[in-house]
């Protein structure tokens, strides 16, 4: 009786000892899960890889690169040609006075000209030098004292000098003034992110296009993803692929900048790829300037693996834009003759997943894997019970 007993006992032992075994392990019991449940019905189109997904993927980048762009290389080329630095506060402006150096922003004691009754109170007070130039206040008024106050902001330097023009004229006959821009502190364009040295840059009277302006703060790191450099116009938001703007001639493409304007140089997070499943070494890969075909993904992860791979599922699956829970799904049969040229010019999208399967004999060995141990005991706690 206890020799039958013995086998009975041994197997509880057994399976009584998954509960001691060794390696790290989650309580399961605080948990309210049913891993048994479905996560989900609905199936996926699969669609398989060749010449005609190929084409259809070259007539979309085609016409991708095709769109017009918010900027052309004629309307930036006219917008740099018509640019005019617009005067604003804390800027400071230099007047000179062909030959009445007396009414130039250098004379040290520059003295008002007498002015017309019913002008302000105060409108005689020595002019704010700073570094030989008046500085324009907070409401884009400048105290010139040959001539008063004069409303300057949101104007060019050639309006403001015609102003002064006509207000000497009444007392100096065909005065000949020059107006400058001394220092320029109204404007600013800030440019973030992934470059050599982040910060502001003053807005002057040079034309600043988005790609001086990278370039001006040292270039963009090595991290730094340039196809989807960012720029910030008031409340609107434009995304701009840097690479393409500079192979392009005549400055397709680029931002002619404005003050406030905010340039923002992203890293790659967002431009990888992962590959995972039976593959020698599953990771995650960056793209190289917005480019990665499945076979240099393969490539990366040192290939399939051939002891476990089926090569008959090798699968991309990639999120929609427009409904990430609708993924599209490829798949390359590797079996194909066509097939190693056809994953070099698959183009992978930022956050594809490759996915490649397991063959039917590997399944099935590693479930024997699992169960051998089990049935190997059982064995030999029967025959001890002989």
């Amino acid at each position: 009786m206890a020799i039958r007993i013995f086998p009975a006992l041994a197997f509880v032992a057994v399976l009584g000892g998954c509960a001691w075994a060794p390696g790290p392990a989650l309580d399961s019991s605080r948990l309210h899960d049913d891993i048994g449940a479905k996560t989900g019905t609905q199936a996926y189109p699969v669609q398989l890889i060749n010449a005609e997904v190929i084409s259809r993927q070259i007539d979309a980048v085609a016409t991708t690169n095709s769109k017009v762009t918010p900027a052309t290389g004629a309307d930036l080329a006219q917008s740099i040609a018509k640019y005019e630095y617009r005067i604003g506060p804390q800027d400071l402006l230099g007047v000179t006075v062909l030959y009445n150096p007396q009414l130039s922003s250098s004379a040290a004691n520059m003295q008002p000209m007498p002015i017309a009754p019913g002008a302000a109170d105060g409108a005689q007070q020595q002019a704010p030098l700073e570094q030989n130039g008046f500085r324009v206040g907070a409401n884009g008024e400048v105290y010139y004292p040959p001539v008063g106050m004069l409303r300057v902001g949101g104007k060019t330097v050639e309006q403001v000098r015609s102003m002064i023009s006509t207000a000497l004229s009444k007392e100096i006959r065909d005065p000949r003034v020059d107006v400058r821009v001394v220092s320029y502190r109204n404007s600013r364009v800030d440019v973030t992110g992934l470059v050599k040295n982040p910060g502001s840059l003053q807005v002057t009277d040079v034309p600043l296009s988005m790609i001086n302006a990278i370039a001006r703060t040292g270039g963009t790191l090595p991290d730094a993803d340039v196809q989807k450099v960012r720029l910030t116009r008031g409340d609107k938001v434009y995304e701009l692929d840097l690479d393409t703007l500079t192979e392009r001639r005549n400055g397709v493409g680029d931002f002619l900048l404005q003050g406030g304007d905010i340039i923002n140089v992203p890293d790659r997070l967002s431009s990888r790829i992962f590959v995972m499943g039976e593959v020698v070494k599953p990771t995650s890969l960056l793209m190289n300037k917005g480019r990665l075909s499945l076979a240099d993904a393969l490539a990366g992860v040192n290939s399939i693996d051939i002891r476990a791979a089926d090569p008959r599922q090798v699968f991309v699956i990639r999120g929609a834009r427009e409904n990430p829970t609708q993924p599209a799904v490829y798949r390359l049969d590797m079996t194909q003759v066509d097939a190693l040229l056809l994953s070099t010019q698959f183009r992978m999208e930022p956050l594809d997943v490759v996915y490649v399967g397991t063959s039917d004999a590997v399944r099935f060995n590693r479930v024997l894997e699992q169960i051998t141990p089990t049935i190997q005991t059982l064995f030999f706690t029967k025959q001890l019970g002989k």
